[in-house]
């Protein structure tokens, strides 16, 4: 029975039933696959490669976005403007440029690599823009927002143990950091350790500042970028150590796109990505990392930022974004299918945030109570107006994120503000000295950057796709806390450079599926020990609508790990059911036959799932404020009905920014 054709109370009812304690649960041998059916949902980047299913064309989408399309139906005012993102298939025919060259039509940008334009017009042209054949989607330009001890609590001290004499820092490697700028002056972001290059004749490793705010400054006015930069490539040299980021002789790449007052624009996002693209080879740019996010209204296949982080991820750059702040409601109670854009974007790795308690000791640690949680709830409409979701599983893993301490920006918003949340550590007066702490899954991504730019130190052969299934499968499941909440598992820095080091480096997208994916013979010991505590992997992916588990996803490779792929290419999606692709990964990967919904425990224990056929239907799955039978209230994570995007998101993300949950802080 679809969720669809069930009353209120008996879903209700039916989902109370189908509570289970675990991520991935316990598969019967041979793994759950379900019966195939054709696949009927519309390709995620447009294309479908020549070895998966065909499948019968979707229905016409609406080409405007759901938010816009609000407005417009809100009645149209005399004089009214908007500021809109528009992409498009081919050249612009000469009468897109006419109505692009009209009075009242400007211009504000152009992003070739992504094949974009930022336009103000009035409202009343929307529907003419779009009618043009070339245009294939209009969104609004709206604001995006930041979602605001860690070497020894995520295994990267284990890690540079287990190196020895090989270094493990991250050098050579650029993160870009696309946030609200950078205070390069700051102790912890220049080359006082050695080991990276200088440039431009200082000692930072600021490697390039650009700004997209039309403000002319790359520095940290607000105060967020620098504390995201940090967390990734701080050095730790100042407080011996004990503020160190991830990476710490990383060139970070600063990309300004949030003013002064830490709000930006897509459009500014947009020119950071367009730049990345066109220069990532100039600055080895191998990770870039999106602390910041707007609501996922519009589907991932459409959204102009998932589609400029498909592009960079397509060109092979990993990159990782921030899950969004928006778990609980003001009451506290748990909200579902908040996941923000561009994490909504398969591609890209989506991290939420966990709490560390302030130790090292990761037996206590619990996903934040702010912390996003999915399936994402984005959408494309159909002609009939009939809604079609995502429901992607999301995030794909968590890391620390509460009250973490990392460098201070002089003279910044967020302190002059909120002045507690200045360290009270002190390391004489300078500005180039001072910490502070910030909360949520802002400060948790920049975590997972730094593992990466590790992680492709250790193998520069890596894709982003392997980083990104490496990470996941070296996860640590948080007893107690569902897929939705915490995707695979807790970043394990530890095991995932582990075994980056064992993935072979003359592996080519035309490397036969089933061929040895690592050097070794036998994959390692599926567990880690870190800070004393031992814990086994997660041993499992997530793939869109399901999860899949199994050595092979290890020991053999998968053509769905090249770039210009994604991981689903792995599997063929039905009406209600998901199958193998065996031309794209072998058959010792096992499927699960549904995801966990209750609140869990440890992988392998406990067996009754929400069926795929939920997450694949087009009505309302686990949102809409259905509630289970533990009391969790499920949200809809679309924010609509006066056009204004977020809303009031600003107060309540600088809130958990500022305010975190109320425990113990970083020592």
């Amino acid at each position: 029975m679809r969720a669809s054709t069930l009353t209120p109370r008996l879903r209700r009812v039916a989902l109370s039933a189908l509570l289970l304690p675990t991520l991935f649960a316990g598969l019967p041998a041979g793994g759950a696959r379900a019966q195939a059916g054709p696949n009927k949902r519309p390709s995620p980047n447009g294309k479908r490669p020549a070895d998966k299913i065909s499948s019968p064309a979707p229905p016409a989408q609406d080409r405007v976005s759901a938010d816009l399309r609000e407005r417009l139906r809100g009645g149209r005012r005399g004089g009214e403007r908007v500021g809109v993102i528009f992409q498009i298939d081919g050249r612009p025919s000469g009468r897109l440029n006419g109505l692009l060259n009209r009075n009242g039509v400007h211009v504000r940008g152009y992003f070739g690599n992504l094949d974009s334009y930022a336009v103000e017009l009035p409202l009343d042209a929307v529907e003419e823009l779009a009618s043009f054949e070339e245009v294939s989607f209009v969104s609004t330009d709206d604001e995006v927002f930041p979602r605001g001890h860690v070497t020894t609590t995520t295994g990267v001290e284990a890690a540079r143990a287990a190196a020895g004499a090989t270094a493990l820092d991250g050098a050579g490697v650029g993160i870009a950091v696309i946030d609200s700028g950078v205070y390069q002056r700051h102790s912890t972001l220049n080359d006082t350790q050695g080991g990276s290059p200088t440039v431009g004749g200082t000692n930072q490793r600021v490697a390039v500042g650009r700004d997209f705010t039309g403000e002319n400054r790359t520095d940290d006015p607000y105060g967020h970028g620098t504390h995201v930069a940090a967390a990734a490539a701080g050095n730790g040299s100042i407080y011996d150590g004990a503020y160190a980021g991830v990476a710490p002789k990383a060139n970070v790449i600063n990309l300004r796109v949030l003013n002064s007052d830490g709000i930006g624009k897509v459009s500014w996002v947009l020119g950071a990505l367009d730049w990345v693209i066109a220069n990532r080879a100039a600055y080895n740019i191998r990770v870039v990392n999106m602390s910041l996010g707007t609501a996922a209204v519009t589907t991932y296949a459409q959204d102009p930022l998932c589609k400029a982080v498909r592009r960079l991820v397509d060109s092979g750059v990993v990159v990782v974004a921030a899950a969004g702040n928006d778990g609980k409601d003001e009451e506290g109670t748990k909200l579902y299918g908040r996941i923000h854009s561009p994490g909504n974007e398969p591609s890209a790795i989506t991290v939420g945030a966990t709490n560390s308690y302030g130790t090292d000791y990761r037996g206590n640690d619990t996903v934040a109570t702010y912390s996003s949680r999915g399936p994402t709830r984005s959408y494309w409409t159909d002609a009939a107006g009939v809604r079609h979701y995502d429901n992607l599983v999301k995030p794909d893993l968590v890391a620390p994120g509460n009250k973490l301490i990392f460098a201070e920006s002089e003279d910044n918003y967020l302190v002059r503000t909120y002045p507690a949340i200045e360290s009270s550590v002190s390391y004489g007066n300078s500005a180039q000295n001072k910490v502070m702490y910030l909360n949520g899954s802002s400060v948790a991504a920049p975590i997972v950057s730094g593992a990466a730019a590790l992680m492709l130190q250790a193998n520069p052969k890596l894709t982003p796709n392997m980083v990104k299934v490496l990470l996941m499968y070296t996860a640590q499941q948080l007893p107690g806390f569902n897929a939705f909440e915490q995707g695979a598992g807790q970043l394990n820095v530890e095991g995932a450079v582990r075994l980056a080091r064992l993935v072979r480096t003359d592996l080519a997208a035309n490397t036969r599926v089933g061929a040895a994916l690592l050097t070794a013979r036998q994959p390692p010991e599926a567990q880690s020990t870190i800070a004393g505590y031992s814990f086994p992997w997660s041993r499992g992916v997530l793939l869109h609508h399901t999860h899949a588990t199994g050595t092979d996803l290890i020991a053999a490779y998968q053509s769905s790990y090249a770039i210009g792929r994604l991981l689903n290419d792995g599997v063929v999606e039905g009406t209600d059911a998901i199958t193998v692709n065996s031309k794209v990964m072998t058959r010792g990967v096992l499927l699960g036959g549904g995801i966990a919904t209750s609140d869990g425990s440890s992988l392998g224990q406990g067996t009754p799932l929400i069926p795929i056929s939920y997450l694949l239907g087009n009505g309302v799955v686990l949102g809409d404020g259905v509630v289970l039978g533990d009391g969790v209230v499920l949200g809809d994570g679309v924010v609509l009905g006066d056009g204004v995007v977020l809303g009031d998101a600003k107060a309540s993300a600088l809130s958990v920014l500022v305010s975190g949950d109320d425990t113990a802080h970083m020592q």
